[in-house]
């Protein structure tokens, strides 16, 4: 009879993270050859702009028919979609900086106005709360508004 075989937990995260490693590559392989192809179809003709928006517009169908998604996206979604789809095949660096630069700037506005949405809590010291203790005449007592 076979001993049983021993791993330790540290093998196995360094196995799962290697794994994690390799499929990552393979997928940026993936996108890397995507995206040649649909620039060479792109600038033969073969794949148009409205071909990109019909496609954007099928996906978005076909995910509201599964139910992985409640509603289709509006007309102006499906532009901003097939915008940014185009500035990859196009090789558009410039307008790639661009979108990314503003969609941080519109992720630091809504962090922004999440944290105001926020309810504070504020930690008195114990001094702090021992004068209004003190202030208000009880003994023994904290103080919480």
């Amino acid at each position: 009879m076979a001993a049983p075989m021993q791993i330790s937990l540290e093998e196995i995260i360094s196995m799962l993270l290697q794994r994690v490693e390799s499929l990552s590559a393979s997928d940026e392989n993936s996108k890397t050859k995507q995206n040649i192809i649909n620039r060479v179809l792109y600038k033969k003709g073969i794949l148009t702009d409205d071909d990109i928006l019909e496609s954007v517009k099928d996906e978005y169908r076909m995910l509201k028919e599964l139910g992985v998604i409640q509603a289709e996206p509006d007309d102006a979604m499906y532009k901003t979609i097939t915008d940014g789809i185009l500035q990859w095949i196009k090789g558009d660096v410039d307008g790639i900086k661009q979108s990314m630069a503003d969609y941080e700037k519109k992720l630091q506005e809504y962090a922004r106005e999440e944290a105001a949405k926020k309810p504070k809590i504020e930690v008195a010291g114990a001094n702090v709360l021992n004068q209004l203790d003190a202030a208000a005449g009880k003994k023994g007592g904290k103080l919480i508004i």
